[in-house]
């Protein structure tokens, strides 16, 4: 342990030094200056120091006070000739931690120095476990992260099952909205979120039966009416869960095919009153539904898709996520050559 000694006078370091090397595991570290002494603390974190009350320049208590800036907890023993009480009080108002007077008495400096040390040790193995505790709950919140988004994956795919809009769509469409999130300047934590959580966009679907979700053809208005509950069945399975990234898959789901101007569903909410995460989720959702190829359609040029979504703002789509969709249109690109879709990558290696 770092016991550091200030004293103008040499031979007073030079004693001190004598008797801390007394001290199991113990290194002195001597200065007669003050102002070198204190730099010295500030950036090697001493678990002792030993310090005069009248030095130049810079006495004990001043010296403490700065020390305390940076180190709130570590033990200061002050050595003084003055027996005047008001400065221990000053002293002590100011974290000096205890006083020896001269002359010293030394079986009582090494009996004191060894309390302190001691505290010293316990205050370390303190935040030592803290910090491994720390960890500990660190490690635990991402393991349950992880099984979080296990899940999301595994509802996900259950839902693509039943879906003709299969393969690579939720990676793409959530992978598009981090992009849009990250634009509009939300934070990372808030960009890893909406990606976990936006593949469940659609698990609502689970309950839409097959005759109408696999109808290659246009939907009646009554077909329509049921597969617009898909939204409210999806809300109604995901809200039920404590975890946040659920509730937010909840959100997503709930409002994803509302527009603007409000005249989506299943609530008609307009503007604002849409979650973020929703008027999101609806631009980056609608593109890849329309650059894909699905067994009922032909996929939509990008050039088509992109016109498409331009001409919805402020009809169906937020503005300001239509311009951050388009910003670094690249990593769009880029995105949707990563994650294609199954039938695509087996036509792609047939072709060599």
């Amino acid at each position: 342990m770092k016991v550091v000694i200030i004293d103008d006078v040499l031979i007073n370091v030079t004693l001190l030094q004598h008797l801390v090397k007394k001290l199991p595991d113990c290194e002195p570290v001597g200065f007669t200056d003050p102002l070198t002494a204190l730099a010295w603390c500030l950036d090697n974190d001493p678990d002792l120091v030993v310090v005069d009350y009248m030095m130049p320049q810079l006495n004990g208590v001043e010296l403490t006070q700065k020390f305390r800036e940076r180190y709130p907890d570590t033990p200061v023993l002050m050595v003084t000739a003055n027996h005047e009480i008001e400065l221990r009080y000053d002293a002590l108002q100011h974290g000096v931690t205890d006083f020896l007077t001269k002359p010293l008495d030394n079986a009582e400096f090494l009996a004191r120095a060894k309390n302190m040390l001691t505290l010293r040790k316990s205050h370390r193995l303190l935040e030592d476990r803290a910090l491994q505790l720390a960890d500990e709950v660190r490690k635990a919140t991402a393991k349950i992260v992880a099984q979080e988004r296990e899940t999301i994956i595994c509802l996900a795919k259950a839902a693509e099952y039943r879906d003709p809009e299969t393969g690579a769509h939720i990676q793409r469409m959530a992978h598009y909205s981090r992009h849009i999130a990250r634009v509009l300047g939300l934070s990372i934590e808030q960009q890893e979120l909406i990606l976990d959580a936006a593949p469940m966009h659609d698990i609502g679907k689970v309950g839409t039966p097959d005759l109408i979700l696999l109808k290659p053809g246009k939907l009646t208005p009554e077909e329509f009416s049921i597969m617009k509950q898909h939204a409210v069945i999806g809300y109604e399975v995901l809200s039920t869960s404590s975890s946040p990234m659920l509730k937010v898959a909840a959100e997503i789901a709930h409002t994803h095919h509302e527009k603007f101007d409000g005249s989506g569903y299943p609530q008609g909410l307009k503007g604002a009153e849409i979650p973020l995460f929703g008027r999101i989720v609806a631009v980056a959702d609608v593109f890849d539904a329309l650059t894909s190829e699905r067994p009922y359609k032909q996929a939509w040029s990008i050039e088509q898709a992109s016109e498409m979504l331009r001409e919805g703002m402020g009809k169906h789509f937020d503005p300001s996520c239509v311009a951050a969709f388009f910003t670094d249109f690249d990593d769009i690109l880029a995105i949707k050559n990563k994650f294609m879709d199954d039938e695509i990558e087996t036509r792609d290696r047939s072709l060599g």
